[in-house]
């Protein structure tokens, strides 16, 4: 009977044979390990790391083992210091491990998968760079995947290996290329188990979303709008001002056949009279998005160093690193100081001069922090000259439009302030946004703005918002209320190690250490048409268990709480079934440890 080739994340009962095949690959075959008698070898990493395997029917082909950067330590510790090896340090990358296949199956496409499976899990969790030893005999096999030497030898027992790294996007490239055609041949039959999905997305940009899958993208299925709740993007949960509305079904037939205003001159006036900002300062586009790729990409190149907040919202870090190609150092925001940003920090890494861009999301998205405009103005004001700053406050409002920097932004060259009115406004689905700078810098980019970048729905509907700052602070007042509840009834749910409010139209929930990934509850809540955003893409500091959930209306907010719950009742009753009493999946066994 044929069965397909199957990659799971290993199971308590794989644990044991593990041992076994480590042993005889390991010790007995390669000399690297001295024979025990147990004919078993352990792992001192047994307890952290994370196995997937490959298997058919129930004969086991191959596993792969993964050290994740919040363990802590790797398996290298054992060789090097971290003076030695400073990318384990400051890398924080994924640790991929002793690719072991059965020895009969080692001239098939076992191995490929193995190693495609590994990058795929590690890039689901945020993962960018990996670091793994190699055999020295088989160097050319481990730079033709793609990895690279780092200058390193050690040797363990009999066996010498090379200390070898890679960029995951680089590294996931090759095999597709190398092994494109066999995966795909592959992947109808292949049973696929991983929590992540077996091919990344074309742009190579993990966004929210989802949901409109279900709601169907060819718009012939509209009505599924009012059964799926969309809490996996941060769309108002409130419709726009009455105004607005009025606006838009005066004339809809000669608002959607109409040009608009070639350069949005009446939404400009309006935004540099609501904001007291001059005119000249201003630039429009059709949402933020828009904004980021028309003024990175006039002003970045490969060559550019640019310092990205991490986690945070990851469209910078597509643009800058994927599009463009610029060296990319991040600021890493941390669990423990509740996901705030330290400005001392922010000025210490700025203060050198070495990049040419930093973004600040402000407040944060996903974190849901917000940094005092009095103290990030203090570190720009004290930053070099040649440094320019990005700042996106598309979430600003829920805070207090006071807080802005848009004035700072209008007379220093270095400042530009993005802001989106999708969100704040409602208008998500008309794409609006601006972005204020000093006049000679907003000038080049209206000269680099298409005509009529704003849709003449757009801008009516922009204007009009604009005009009514009552109906929407009413409404983010209301949705401070609507966070503020839906954090308690997510927290009174037996399953969540936390839940983290912020302070914008969001908040988040992480899941225990033991308990299941980010996505595998989202998957389980989709199948009651709720939709939620696993962040684990975004950085590996949310060690793939944090889920961000937009808030909706207190109806809405009912069926996310509900469908959490049964989606926790669900995976903890599948966790029980399959993990017996007796066994803790993960730890190891008899034998000598690795």
């Amino acid at each position: 009977m044929h069965h397909a080739i199957q990659l799971r994340a290993a199971t308590p009962s794989d644990h044991d044979w593990i041992h076994e095949l480590r042993h005889r690959v390991y010790a007995e075959e390669l000399g690297q390990h001295q024979v025990h008698p147990s004919g078993r070898l352990s792992d001192g990493l047994d307890g952290h790391n994370v196995y997937l395997v490959a298997a058919r029917g129930e004969t086991r082909i191959g596993f792969v083992s993964l050290t994740p950067p919040w363990v802590g330590r790797y398996s290298l510790d054992k060789y090097l210091t971290r003076e030695e090896l400073p990318l384990l340090s400051e890398e924080a990358p994924f640790e991929i491990r002793v690719l072991t296949v059965e020895k009969r199956w080692r001239s098939t496409v076992a191995g490929p998968l193995l190693m495609y499976a590994a990058l795929r899990w590690v890039a689901a969790r945020g993962g960018r760079q990996v670091v793994a030893m190699g055999r020295t005999e088989l160097l050319d096999m481990y730079l033709a995947a793609g990895l690279r030497p780092v200058g390193r030898t050690v040797r363990s027992g009999a066996v010498s290996f090379e200390v070898l790294s890679g960029a995951v996007d680089e590294l996931t490239r090759t095999v597709r290329e190398r092994h494109g055609r066999t995966l795909e041949r592959l992947r109808a039959g292949l049973d696929w188990q991983l929590d992540v999905e077996f091919a990344p997305r074309a742009d190579g940009c993990e966004h929210g979303g989802a949901f409109f899958s279900a709601i169907g993208t060819d718009f012939r299925t509209l009505a599924r709008r009012h059964e799926v709740v969309a809490a996996d993007v941060l769309d108002a949960w409130f419709p726009p001002s009455p105004k607005v509305r009025a606006a838009l079904s005066e004339d809809p037939g000669w608002a959607a056949r109409t040009s608009p205003p070639t350069g949005a001159e009446g939404l400009l006036a309006e935004i540099a009279a609501v904001r007291g900002l001059p005119v000249d300062s201003l630039v429009v586009g059709a949402g933020s998005s828009d904004l980021i790729f028309r003024a990175f990409g006039r002003w970045l190149t490969p060559g550019s160093r640019v310092l990205l907040l991490d986690p945070s919202y990851g469209e910078y870090a597509h643009v800058t690193e994927r599009v463009i190609g610029c060296q990319v150092d991040r600021l890493r925001l941390r669990r423990e100081d509740g996901w705030l940003l330290d400005p001392a920090r922010l000025a210490a890494a700025t203060a050198s001069g070495r990049y040419d861009l930093v973004v600040v999301v402000n407040p944060n998205n996903p974190t849901g922090r917000h940094a005092p405009a009095d103290a990030l103005r203090a570190v720009i004001e004290a930053s070099p000259a040649r440094t320019r700053w990005w700042i996106d406050e598309a979430y600003l409002g829920y805070v207090d439009p006071a807080e802005s920097l848009a004035g700072l932004a209008s007379v220093d060259p270095r400042v530009v302030v993005c802001t989106s009115l999708s969100k704040m406004y409602a208008l998500s689905g008309m794409r609006a946004a601006y972005l204020v700078a000093d006049p000679d810098t907003a000038g080049e980019l209206r000269r680099w703005t298409p005509p009529w970048p704003v849709s003449l729905p757009a801008q009516l509907a922009a204007v009009t918002a604009l005009r009514d700052p009552g109906y929407y602070a009413e409404h983010w007042a209301r949705t401070a209320e609507l966070r503020r509840g839906l954090a308690t009834e997510l927290a009174r749910l037996d399953g969540f190690f936390s839940v983290d409010e912020g302070v914008a139209n969001y908040l988040t929930v992480t899941l225990p250490p033991s308990g299941p990934s980010a996505a595998r509850l989202v998957r389980e809540c989709r199948r009651h048409d709720v939709y939620l955003r696993d962040l684990s893409p975004m950085s590996p500091a949310y060690e793939g268990r944090t889920v961000r959930i937009a808030v909706r209306d207190t109806a809405e907010n009912a069926r996310v709480v509900a469908a959490c719950r049964s989606a926790l009742d669900a995976l903890r009753a599948r966790t029980t079934a399959a993990t017996p009493d007796t066994v803790a999946a993960g730890v190891p066994g008899g034998g000598v440890s690795l």
